[in-house]
């Protein structure tokens, strides 16, 4: 069964040199962040102090564990993997018959990935970031890396464009929530 994304996905899709197959799997890892992970904390830090680094970061976690578990209902694993066993889980492109998917040297991942779960993390870690540091210039390049992120995770035929477009969604709103706790938190370390 074809979605409208099929064509989107084998455009976006396409059969790179070696040295791009690389340098898409290492964007979609997490080691290659790490200095830009280093960078939000130390904003945060000489934002907010101490404290509000402590909020911030008991909010990001609490965000991303939020989205890796809706995400992961739909896949049906995880924590909350059966909740809705009853919900059709959409099989990743490297495993879809009747479509040319280059998985470009990235190997086998979890059988279905019905709303992406790199896609949430990425637009948590982006908005709930954006949302409390405040900076155009940080808010336009975490923009950048979570769109770089995505479209790795297509590229290696992990994900059609519309699991990344779910992904996308639920990370939005885990990142909200994420605001929502950051203030609840840094208000009552205030008094």
């Amino acid at each position: 069964m074809t979605t409208w994304d099929w064509a989107l996905f084998e455009l976006l899709n396409f059969d790179g040199t070696e040295w791009f197959d690389a340098m898409m799997r290492l964007i979609s890892g997490i080691l290659v962040w790490l200095p830009l992970y280093v960078i939000i904390i130390y904003i945060v830090y000489r934002h907010y102090s101490w404290r509000g680094l402590i909020a911030f970061l008991v909010a990001m976690g609490v965000a991303i564990g939020l989205a890796d578990v809706v995400a992961g209902i739909f896949k049906h694993q995880g924590l909350l993997g059966e909740l809705f066993s009853w919900l059709p889980a959409r099989p990743r492109p490297m495993y879809t018959d009747g479509i040319e998917a280059f998985t470009n040297g990235y190997g086998r991942a979890g059988r279905f990935g019905t709303v992406s779960a790199h896609a949430a993390t990425i637009v948590v870690i982006t908005l709930l970031s954006s949302l409390i540091i405040q900076r155009r210039w940080f808010s336009i390049l975490s923009l950048v890396v979570a769109l770089v992120v995505c479209y790795s995770r297509i590229y290696l035929a992990c994900h059609f464009p519309q699991d990344i477009l779910l992904g996308a969604g639920v990370g939005v709103i885990s990142a909200l929530c994420g605001v929502g706790l950051f203030h609840l938190i840094k208000g009552k370390t205030e008094r």
